[in-house]
């Protein structure tokens, strides 16, 4: 630790063992499991933000099956007691002065950072739509206040058309977009409106989901609700008061704009890392953290690590993910200040519970390139297939894994693969 003496002496406020930049589920997470290996280790929080939400649970808001304020407690509650919260974003880093500074000016030493400050919602990236968000039927599960207005429109919803967007990728939790549209088509099927409802899926991207595995189940539910689906239409711009959606269709020659008219309009936004990544230089050549792959170390100043949704590692970007990685950083950082080998692997794991109707959901497991990982022996649950024990898991046992053992450092079903048995298992494959 940094003496008072020096702390005058280069200008650093305060000096810490650690510093986590980031109060969402990663930054919270990883503290507490670090602070489980070691409840001496002296961990400082940085995050502006004064709650602390579970965002999974957003899109069960928008299809009317949680309340808003159970998504939702405030940050103090959930920082770990034995840590030290700073209640304001981080500007920069110096990775070579080992500082962090603040917004306020603060400047925080460290002898390990674990960069985890999610990422930025680009909702200013589509013209128009920040003057309507919340208005005239344009929504999105995205935003805490705005989820409920999806439920509402739904209720209200009695004939018409209904367009759902998805940007160009990575976005948190690709399969949010969807789910949105499944709760809404299943609500308006039940109540006997669906064919009076046009239904479209406007997707970025060439295909349903990136996991061909978990395609054939949804595409079931695809055809059952008549949605039609445009892929490679991308959202450009919405006239609120005239109802009207730009697309851009980036499958045909010249990627023409063309406008659609709307009654609902569930709304994506594209998705960046945080600029001070990049202007910090841990960025990779798009913006976010470069770790590697396994260890989630950064790749270029092994005193930084990283997880969650700023990670320009290849995975799913999902509240799944993080419970994965969070013990794999806090055993390789505290194998780091010991000066041992880094063994612990993050293997991509991401969990993407897509609602495809209520009591019903299709849970897509799978890690790097597509590997399918179930987290169950099919004759508990095949997750290509849609089943109620599923959704009894989203519904009822998620937020309180979330809550209760994710964030208190309890490390369920998430131990970390080991790199010398991963490295012996491919020596033995060649």
């Amino acid at each position: 630790m940094m003496t008072a003496e020096a702390d005058r002496r280069t200008g650093v406020n305060h000096a810490h063992q650690i510093v986590v930049i980031g109060g969402g589920a990663a930054g919270i997470a990883v503290s507490a499991s670090l602070l489980k290996r070691k409840s001496s280790l002296d961990i400082a929080i940085v995050d502006p933000a004064t709650t602390h939400s579970y965002q999974p649970g957003w899109t069960m808001v928008g299809g009317g099956v949680f309340r808003p304020e159970s998504t939702r407690k405030s940050m103090s509650g959930v920082i770990p007691s034995k840590a030290t919260w700073y209640n304001v974003g981080a500007e920069r880093v110096d990775p070579g002065r080992h500082e962090v500074v603040l917004s306020d000016g603060q400047r925080l030493a460290y002898e390990r950072l674990v960069v985890a400050p999610g990422l930025a919602l680009d909702w200013g990236a589509i013209e128009g739509l920040t003057e309507t968000l919340g208005a005239n039927g344009v929504t999105s599960n995205y935003r805490y206040d705005l989820a409920p207005y999806t439920w509402s429109l739904v209720q209200k919803l009695k004939g018409g058309t209904a367009r759902f967007t998805q940007p160009p990728m990575p976005i948190k939790c690709a399969g949010a977009p969807q789910k949105a549209m499944y709760l809404s088509c299943d609500h308006w099927r039940r109540q006997g409106r669906l064919g009076d409802i046009d239904v479209a899926f406007h997707n970025t991207g060439a295909k349903l989901f990136g996991v061909d595995a978990y395609v054939p189940a949804l595409q079931e539910y695809i055809d059952r609700y008549g949605i039609d689906l445009c892929f490679e239409e991308q959202l450009v711009g919405v006239d609120g008061p005239q109802q009207i959606a730009r697309f851009r269709q980036l499958g045909v020659d010249g990627q023409p704009v063309v406008e659609r008219s709307f009654d609902m309009l569930h709304v994506v936004p594209p998705q960046t890392a945080p600029g001070f990544i990049a202007q910090s230089g841990l960025g990779n050549e798009s913006g976010w953290l470069d770790l590697e792959d396994d260890t989630l170390r950064h790749r270029h100043y092994p005193d930084i690590f990283g997880l969650g949704d700023a990670s320009g590692t290849p995975n799913a970007k999902t509240a799944a993910a993080v419970r994965k990685q969070a013990p794999v950083v806090a055993e390789n950082l505290m194998a780091s200040l010991d000066d041992r080998p880094l063994e612990a692997a993050y293997l991509g794991y991401g969990s993407c519970p897509l609602t495809v109707e209520r009591g019903r959901i299709v849970l897509a497991e799978f890690g790097y390139g597509g590997a399918l990982q179930p987290s169950f022996p099919k004759w508990v649950n095949d997750g290509t297939k849609a089943t109620r024990a599923a959704w009894f898991l989203k519904a009822n046992q998620l937020p309180l894994l979330y809550w209760h053992g994710m964030l208190k450092g309890r490390e369920w079903l998430a131990s970390p693969a080991r790199r010398s048995a991963l490295k012996a298992s491919q020596d033995n494959a060649q």
